[in-house]
């Protein structure tokens, strides 16, 4: 293996929704963890590792630079495309176009992002798909979430539950992970939509966390919803671009977070916490390579690792697997630039070391999920992208 990429500690920091795996998974795990897994291509047999050595298997290709992967409980896959499309995968890897899907501004980092099935989806009552995307409105484009139905082939019963206040012209850093927490809320990124300065503006909800009710209402414990500076929806500020959210199992949210020219950070999300960006960064300007900001201010948080180099985060997940038990409790951290997934062990409120799982393999790394049947499934950003999955070696 190689090295895994320096990460540098940094003081006073801070450590996404559990799983719930109630019996509407049972079909997927009779698929999966009963002994039919999909059919797969091997794309390395074994990669050897400090704890665990896995295989990487490609599950389906041909994905237009997929974004987000949910699984079925019936075993099938659900991947976004960043075009505007929404894609049903089976167990053979066959993919199937689903209809419905709201017209998306799809350009630059814009459009179809991330997907979040409902916590109790397959209850019947609760068959809810949510998902993330960029849409145009007065003033340029913005990041909104929607719920609908899979009906088939088709979603249906569509609705819009949440679009952020300000449209504006540039097309990057719309952000746009979601995550449930063990609440029932669901938590949503917006980056600053490369407008640095919004993110310290309480009123707008750029360069923030975003945490709602099922239907798109504001929790009435939000942290600044008696503050009339502050938006009432807003969890956190100072978030430059979050693009990997992940609940762990005792409740503690982890994102991993893009700097500028360096400066990708791992935070601890907490309620009320504003991060710092832009006054507070390791990251560098992109045309003079000088620092940006301050290492440190009071009120804002630091973060609590930063990582060496353009790692460029995106996908994060939390691992409790049975598959997998030397890594619980440690996070899997994908990067685009980077083409990177490392494994990040962490104990208490520090991320103590790090290792580097893939390293170029299958290029820019969009998503990272653990499954329900606790395999870890990957996607790439690539106009003929796949779905992946990392399973033991032996």
């Amino acid at each position: 293996m190689m090295p895994a990429a320096p990460l540098r500690p940094r003081p006073d920091a801070t450590p996404t929704p559990p799983r719930h795996r109630g019996a509407w998974w049972l079909a997927g795990l009779l698929l999966v963890a009963g002994g039919h897994a999909p059919a797969a291509t091997v794309i390395a047999e074994r990669i050897d590792g400090t704890v665990h050595d896995v295989r990487l298997v490609r599950l389906a290709e041909g994905l237009e630079h997929p974004w987000s992967v949910a699984c079925l409980p019936d075993g099938r896959f659900l991947v976004s495309e960043r075009p505007g499309r929404l894609v049903l995968i089976d167990g053979q890897g066959h993919t199937r176009r689903v209809d419905g899907v709201p017209r998306v501004a799809a350009r630059s980092q814009g459009g179809l992002l991330d997907l979040a099935l409902h916590p109790e989806y397959g209850d019947g009552e609760h068959d809810w798909l949510y998902f993330s995307y960029a849409r145009s409105g007065p003033g340029g484009t913005g990041t909104a979430v929607s719920r609908a139905q899979l009906s088939g082939t088709r979603l249906s019963e569509a609705e819009e539950i949440f679009a952020q206040a300000r449209f504006s012209s540039p097309s990057h850093h719309y952000g746009g992970r979601l995550a449930w927490r063990q609440d029932g809320t669901l938590l949503l990124t917006i980056g600053d939509r490369g407008e640095g300065p919004r993110a310290q503006d309480g009123g707008d909800h750029a360069g923030s966390v975003i945490r709602l009710t099922e239907t798109g209402g504001i929790p009435a414990d939000n942290p600044f919803v008696d503050d009339p500076q502050v938006a009432d929806a807003v969890y956190t500020l100072g978030n430059r671009n979050i693009q990997g959210l992940t609940v762990a199992t005792d409740g503690t949210i982890w994102a991993s977070e893009h700097g500028p020219r360096t400066g990708d950070e791992i935070n601890r999300i907490e309620a009320g916490v504003n991060y710092g960006w832009p006054e507070v960064t390791l990251g560098r300007d992109y045309a003079t390579n000088q620092p940006i900001g301050r290492d440190s201010a009071p009120g804002m948080r630091d973060p609590l690792f930063v990582f060496a180099g353009r790692y460029a985060p995106s996908g994060l997940t939390h691992v409790d697997s049975r598959h997998f038990p030397g890594w619980r409790g440690d996070l899997l951290a994908g990067g685009l630039r980077s083409q990177r997934l490392v494994r990040l062990s962490v104990e208490g409120d520090e991320v103590r070391k790090a290792e580097v799982l893939l390293d170029g393999q299958i290029g820019r790394i969009r998503d990272v999920r653990q499954g329900p049947e606790g395999y870890v499934y990957l996607l790439n950003d690539r106009p003929d992208g796949g779905l992946f999955r990392l399973e033991p070696a032996d």
